[in-house]
């Protein structure tokens, strides 16, 4: 793990509000943002799959997705022809450490720097359960940089998790779903 820079934490505020907003549909509150070279924001993104029934709306693709979008929209205005799909010189801001699947799609949109929050020991993929981002055996490895305002991350997750068991939401209504949300 690399030290974080003193614009990390500005960037996980960033995510920090993304989550926020999954708390409105009942998602797991995950967020994410992607960092330009410019140190503008290229894409963000929230969980979504309680809210869209997809099981690949999590922050980090959705926030990949924009990010390539914008890329690809940022290209065809001067005159490009840029895919947009390799995110060279970005960075993803997350509040919890990528799982797998996210991890995959750091690696495959070639995003050379993570910033993460909490850490995911159940199934995190950037150094606590697996460690794809820096699989020396793939084609792209990864700096991460961990425990970035941690504890603000952890205590959204474990204020979340502490209301579903008890079967109310964030408003402290009882909640007529009993649907099961995990990392």
């Amino acid at each position: 793990m690399v030290p974080a820079e003193k614009e990390h934490g500005e960037w996980m505020g960033l995510a920090l509000n993304e989550a926020r907003r999954a708390l409105d549909t009942e998602d797991v509150p995950i967020g994410a943002v992607v960092i330009g070279p410019d140190g503008g924001v290229l894409g963000s993104g929230r969980n979504q799959r309680e809210e869209l029934g997809d099981p690949t709306a999590h922050a980090e693709v959705v926030a990949i997705r924009e990010a390539a979008e914008r890329l690809r929209e940022l290209s065809k205005l001067g005159g490009g022809t840029d895919d947009g799909w390799r995110l060279a010189d970005c960075t993803l801001v997350v509040t919890l450490e990528p799982c797998a699947m996210c991890a995959g799609a750091v690696v495959l949109a070639r995003i050379p720097r993570v910033v993460f929050g909490a850490w995911d020991e159940k199934a995190g993929a950037a150094g606590s359960v697996f460690d794809v981002l820096r699989e020396r055996r793939l084609n792209h490895w990864v700096e991460v940089y961990a425990g970035v305002r941690e504890e603000e991350c952890g205590a959204l997750l474990r204020d979340f998790f502490a209301a579903h068991r008890t079967g109310t939401n964030r408003t402290g209504t009882n909640r007529t779903s009993t649907h099961r949300s995990g990392l």
